[in-house]
């Protein structure tokens, strides 16, 4: 936890500071007792019970890299086999398997990771029909799902997760003394699911486990039919937010659902809807029924630290679209799962939250014909959570940031509404052209560590939500100058509510903040009305924002709780084994891959814990054929061992606010000496620069109204400097996907030739400045080092870009900067590359004309007189410029 925290008073009344460690017949141990031995691992090296059920490390990796990486398809594998077995072959050796099966046998022989799966029939038991039935109501469908608990155990096991991992719910504070929303454990609903467990003496001091879950349905292959698939995810809520989104076995497939089809006749009879949504709850209750038993008597669970806890199982938020969120709700179309609200006036006031004992007393008061247009109650379904203690649907539903905040309202609604806009005022013809300059203004921004390029704009014709993500961030600025003032604001208020719900921390101030920003959303949207782009704005997504600041302080931050989480499963759990099987009753086959995959990972982690995955093959190999004990390697130089192309990505160790340093690889073919330097890079203050640095190095810099220091006076410099293309900044960012502990990895750069051109970044530099949160920009034309009087200088040369005014742009909310001359020429000053906190994105100021067709990004930091700083280009410039 992070500042000061409070743990739930009945755990603390007990001393639990964590949930006590009990023993396998879950009696509590003393005080600091530590884990129940494990059996010892073997050794590792030449023994080849190490590596079971494969013989040698050369084995396991031939398997990782051919089926997990690689993907190699079965006739492939043979092939790769049967060349291993003919290389061997002069020396007496073969081949570990004759053929892929056998390699197959292997893997499903591993018992790390073992989370079989079954299937259950499921088929209509109404009345039928005179004559002949449709065929819905004949057909036997298919529920394939693993045993619930079996996957719980295997992520709570897990040793990557000791350090991300809560066990009791707390209250976390920060420094000020705000309340502080992070993980699903620090928010008011685990509080609230606690004092409920301690009240029963059986369960009082027991860990709660909530799991997470999500469903999404997803097409694996519009060409063959649009075939579909119903996913189901699950997750222990105890994991941190960063843990769920990151971690590879946080979110596992646990089942997939039948999704029953018919004829255009009988899609829309209400016989065959109540027959879908009935099926689709029968479903979920079964996929939770292994755990029922278990959410009101303690289990017995081995936790990442090693302990077993008794802990009790409930069901926690369930991740879904609106539309999934319909069915969950067991409510009418267009209207709000969370609130009674009215579709024709979704954000009105007077609306309550809608709750299960709420729902079961109007089902008992009114007709269904009644609930249905009143109260959009469909009476003639049971929400699944029916069926199971502490759990309320209505309240349970999560935020959704991907289909509410980013496809949802900016992609499909204020996107789209501004191309109507300009449609509307100008005429088509002219609104092409605006919509063209818009999309060259889109692919000239220039580049930035982590910011997709879009070189034809957002001219791209099936949009994913890292689509609208990569868009978000710069959208802001493209559309500047051709839009009024209030349909700016709207779009800027809004970005300013995305970015601040989208923190992996959230406190009692950013929730105040968030909803002013929802304010102002409303305030100003009401622009597309007044242009005649809508009639109303009463949209179930749009309307969703308003539940956010609630939302967050039941489950804390929605960004651990998004369905782009579950999203990014499909590719490995749904996608890529699809295109792995034979296309033919292909669900049984992806179902084994999908099993196979798990086990190589949960064996990966174990043999990467226990040091046996360290280095190269060949260098392993070399280590035991000498008769040496292969070395762990340390984690920390591996996450040294960047690529010098990488300009963004994870950081993994202890976490800290801010570094920059320079790169590890100096260039050549620089002169080594001042004067040759100055001429080389066409710098001819460069040398006074220099010294002048170097005396306020030594010296302290003077008084503000000091002359300045006398050339005479500065330190003599002889000896060789240092060049380098970029630095490297790292910096705590947990808001963004970064790596252990939220630190993220930021490489600047300033190259001559980087791929065609001359990259030159621009940074943020703290230099205590009276606004703009005390940082000046600057744009980064040298990186160096050098030593002198025994220290090592580590500098920078930048020009100053200074901010106009003392406020943000009213409009866009950015601060907008210029280049600051003196004597009619650019500022120069050199400055320790530890003063630059990170790199920076600028955004040309672009006004009303149109830019040349021709453009490239890479002229745009020259090519303009003002730049919007953009905030907007990560989550942690975000919070950076508040």
């Amino acid at each position: 936890m992070n500042g000061i925290g409070a743990i739930h008073p009945q755990l603390k009344a007990l001393n639990l500071f964590q949930a006590l460690p009990c023993d396998a017949r879950g009696q509590y141990l003393p005080p600091f007792a530590p884990p129940a031995p494990q059996p010892a691992p073997p050794t590792h090296g030449q023994d080849p019970a190490a590596w079971a059920p494969f013989a040698s490390r050369l084995e396991f990796d031939f398997a990782d890299y051919h089926f997990v990486q690689l993907q190699t398809s079965e006739g492939k594998l043979c092939k790769a086999l049967d060349l291993w077995a003919a290389s061997v072959m002069p020396y007496g050796g073969t081949a570990p398997w004759k053929d892929a099966a056998e390699l197959y046998a292997v893997i499903d022989s591993i018992q790390a990771g073992d989370m079989p799966w079954s299937t259950y029939e499921m088929r209509y038991t109404g009345e039928l029909p005179a004559g002949t039935p449709p065929k819905w109501m004949t057909q036997t469908y298919e529920v394939c799902a693993r045993n619930l608990r079996d996957v719980l155990h295997h992520q709570l096991e897990s040793a990557g997760f000791k350090d991300c991992i809560d066990m009791v719910p707390y209250q976390q504070f920060n420094h000020d003394r705000h309340r502080v929303w992070s993980n699903l454990m620090s928010a008011d609903w685990a509080w609230k699911q606690a004092d409920l467990i301690s009240a029963d003496p059986t369960t009082h001091g027991c860990a709660f486990v909530p799991i997470v879950a999500g469903s999404d349905k997803t097409t694996v292959s519009v060409a063959t039919g649009h075939q579909e698939y119903h996913p189901v995810y699950a997750s222990p809520g105890n994991l941190t937010g960063p843990a769920r989104r990151t971690h590879g076995n946080g979110v596992l497939p646990v089942a997939f659902l039948a999704i029953p089809k018919t004829s255009k006749r009988h899609r829309r009879t209400p016989a065959f809807q109540r027959f879908c949504r009935q099926m689709y709850h029968a479903s979920l209750a079964l996929i939770y029924e292994p755990l029922k038993a278990y959410m009101t008597r303690p289990d017995i669970v081995r936790c990442p630290d090693g302990h077993l806890r008794r802990v009790i199982y409930g069901i926690g938020p369930y991740i879904a679209d609106y539309p999934e969120q319909v069915w969950l709700a067991t409510i009418v179309q267009n209207w709000c799962p969370k609130c009674d609200a009215m579709p024709a006036n979704l954000d009105a006031e007077n609306a309550r939250l809608r709750s299960r004992t709420k729902t079961e007393a109007l089902i008992t008061c009114f007709d269904p014909g009644i609930l249905w247009d009143d109260y959009c109650i469909r009476a003639d379904i049971v929400p699944f959570t029916n069926e199971f203690p502490r759990a309320d649907i209505h309240e349970l539903l999560s935020p959704d940031l991907l289909h509410q905040v980013i496809k949802g309202t900016f992609k499909d609604h204020l996107v789209s509404w501004v191309n109507e806009y300009l449609l509307l005022e100008h005429g088509e013809k002219r609104a092409n052209e605006i919509i063209q300059d818009i999309d060259r203004r889109i692919s000239a921004v220039p580049e930035f560590p982590g910011l997709r390029r879009f070189p034809d704009g957002r001219d791209f014709h099936q949009w994913t939500g890292d689509d609208s993500k990569a868009l978000m961030k710069i959208y802001l600025g493209a559309v500047a100058g051709y839009l009024p003032s209030d349909m700016v604001k709207s779009l800027s208020s809004f970005m300013d509510f995305c970015y601040r719900v989208r923190r992996n921390t959230i406190s009692t101030l950013d929730l105040t903040a968030i909803n002013d920003a929802l304010a102002r959303f409303h305030h100003y949207r009401v622009v597309f009305i007044c242009h005649g782009v809508r009639d109303d704005i009463s949209l179930p997504r749009q309307h969703a924002l308003i539940h956010y600041t609630c939302s967050i302080r039941l489950f804390g931050s929605p960004n651990g709780l998004c369905s782009s989480i579950t999203e990014s499963k499909h590719i490995k759990a749904v996608k890529e084994p699809w295109r792995r099987s034979s296309r033919f009753n292909a669900l049984k086959q992806m179902l084994v891959t999908i099993s196979r995959l798990d086990k190589i990972a949960a064996l990966k982690s174990l043999f990467t814990a226990r040091g046996m995955l360290s280095g190269t093959m060949s260098w392993y190999t070399a280590q035991v054929l000498a008769g040496e004990q292969p070395q762990i390697a340390s984690v920390a130089a591996a996450a040294a061992a960047h690529d010098e192309d990488n300009d963004d990505g994870t950081v993994h160790g202890p976490k800290f606010l801010s570094v920059t340093e320079l790169a590890p690889t100096p260039q050549r073919g620089y002169p080594k000496y001042l004067e040759a330097l100055a001429t080389h890079i066409h710098q001819p203050q460069f040398p006074l620069l220099f010294r002048r640095f170097l005396y306020e190095e030594l010296h302290g810099p003077p008084d503000d109204d000091a002359p300045p220091i006398p050339i005479d006076s500065c330190p003599i410099f002889a000896s060789r400097i240092t060049v380098y293309h970029s630095a490297v900044a790292r910096f705590y960012a947990p808001s963004d996907l970064g790596g252990a502990g939220g630190m993220y990895r930021e490489r600047i750069r300033s190259n001559p030739n980087w791929h065609g051109y001359a990259r030159r970044d621009t940074v943020l530099v703290n230099v205590g400045a009276a606004v703009m949160d005390g940082f000046i920009v600057g744009r980064v034309h040298l990186f160096f080092s050098f030593t002198f009087a025994g220290r090592v200088f580590e500098c920078a040369l930048v020009n100053w870009l200074i901010p106009i005014g003392d406020a943000p742009d009213p409009d866009t909310g950015m601060w907008v900067v210029e280049l600051e001359h003196h004597r009619g020429a650019p500022t120069l000053e050199i400055i320790p590359v530890g003063a630059i906190a990170r790199g920076c994105h600028l955004v040309g100021v672009y006004g009303r004309g149109p830019l040349p067709e021709e453009f490239h990004f890479s002229d745009s930091l020259d090519a303009f007189k003002t730049f919007f700083v953009n905030r907007y280009a990560d989550h942690h410039m975000h919070e950076f410029l508040e």
